[in-house]
């Protein structure tokens, strides 16, 4: 401040009466869209909202829109204060607040400011890695991805996650060659569309999962707005201009989304690849009976394999539109051949029918109805709670992320976090 006082903000006023060149809506625009950038950092606290306590979530969030609100307008006038846009443009884009320091108070603030800059680098490099390796091991326990990923080293790490993802930035290092600026445009494009996707997933918690219990809910037009700004602030930063070429960055970004959601639509449906793979070599090496047998038992052995996991639903009431639900989505979205419809019998509940052999007569009907899965009916005798999952678990051998329950309701007495990773499926 004793800086601009110094200089009578001489220097601001001077970048003020500059004249606009162009439209002043399309350099509002493009100044909208860098701007949304400031926001980086927002989606680290989702990732680390299930460790985090009941009330927290909300604060850090109000916390980064203070910070956020107050710092970036505040460093954008600083700049215009002390560098005329032209030198900021030609040769301080990568290190203006570095350069800021540097001719408003010496070495010493310059050089505080790239630690800064590196310690903060630091942290953001470090959060990617929690956050690639807990999304990759729920896919992987979700056995999306193969069950490779979740071998872990005796301090309890999947090293294998962080080695392959250490090799994709590596790989992407190379291939801009160092090039500042286009590891910003993939960075922008990658972090926006991070962004979009909260967005759709509102949508989608709100359309599907209407009476799940949350502690903080967005109104639908809020939603609708981010979505829109985000949208917006996309297609500015892939259309503006930059020394590497905005094509450049956008087709390197598509150079890896391809692929792994090509590699991820693979993994979905691998049953049904490799059922087609069958009848073609059965088409190609028909002559060839015994090379064929061989191939033939292992892809039916590895078939086999991926069918035999089993599933277990629990169920509150005996209703049959509500089990037909279940057992079409077992069908429809996961591979397997067995599943396990439970109900906890709680002697203190009251619910309209409570006799087990009605509950085993519907089951009996959804079991014919679906001869591809084998259901069977299983009555507890207990409360339904996170320790009678564990044990459930523990003692049929089947992980807590393969068993469901539908969307609880506000008399649920337990968050959904507390049940250690059940999905909801209905």
């Amino acid at each position: 401040m004793s800086y601009l006082i110094k200089n009578g903000f001489s220097q601001f006023s001077a970048n003020w009466k500059l004249p606009v060149e162009g439209s002043i809506m399309v350099a509002i625009f493009f100044g909208f869209s860098a701007s949304m950038l400031g926001i980086s950092g927002f989606e680290s606290s989702a990732n680390f909202v299930e460790e985090q306590q009941p009330g927290v979530f909300p604060k850090t969030l109000r916390n980064m829109w203070v910070i956020v609100s107050i710092i970036n307008p505040l460093m954008a006038f600083f700049a215009l204060s002390i560098l005329p846009v032209a030198e900021i443009r030609a040769e301080h884009s990568d290190t203006l607040l570095s350069h800021m320091g540097l001719l408003s108070s010496g070495n010493w603030l310059s050089t505080l400011v790239s630690l800064d800059a590196v310690l903060v680098l630091s942290g953001a490099v470090l959060t990617s890695y929690v956050g690639v390796t807990g999304l990759l091991e729920r896919m992987t326990l979700d056995r999306i991805l193969p069950q490779f990923f979740l071998r872990k080293n005796k301090k309890g790490s999947s090293y294998r996650i962080i080695i392959m993802f250490f090799l994709l930035s590596i790989s992407v290092l190379f291939i801009t060659k160092g090039n500042v600026v286009r590891l910003a445009g993939v960075y922008t494009v990658s972090f926006l569309s991070v962004m979009l996707l909260f967005g759709f997933g509102n949508i989608l918690l709100k359309m599907r999962r209407e009476k799940l219990p949350r502690p903080e809910s967005a109104k639908w037009l809020s939603v609708l707005a981010a979505i829109t700004a985000v949208l917006i602030a996309l297609l500015g930063n892939i259309i503006m201009k930059s020394e590497a070429g905005t094509q450049s960055n956008l087709r390197l970004f598509l150079t890896y989304f391809i692929p792994a959601s090509l590699i991820i639509a693979f993994l979905l449906r691998r049953v049904a690849i490799l059922r087609a793979t069958l009848r073609v070599i059965f088409h190609i090496f028909n002559y060839t009976q015994d090379g064929f047998f061989k191939i033939s038992s292992r892809l039916n052995n590895l078939i086999n394999t991926i069918n035999a996991q089993q599933f277990v639903y629990f169920t509150k009431r005996y209703n049959i539109a509500t089990l037909n639900k279940v057992a079409l989505y077992i069908k429809n979205n996961e591979n397997t051949r067995n599943l396990k419809i439970v109900h906890v019998d709680d002697p203190e509940q009251v619910i309209e029918d409570k006799n087990p052999k009605s509950f085993k007569e519907v089951v009996a009907i959804i079991n014919e109805e679906y001869p591809e899965i084998d259901v069977t009916s299983h009555v507890i005798q207990g409360v339904f709670s996170p320790e009678l999952i564990r044990k459930l678990s523990k003692e049929w051998n089947i992980p807590i992320n393969f068993m469901f329950i539908a969307s609880p309701g506000d008399c649920f007495p337990f968050r959904v976090e507390d049940l250690g990773g059940v999905r909801l499926i209905i």
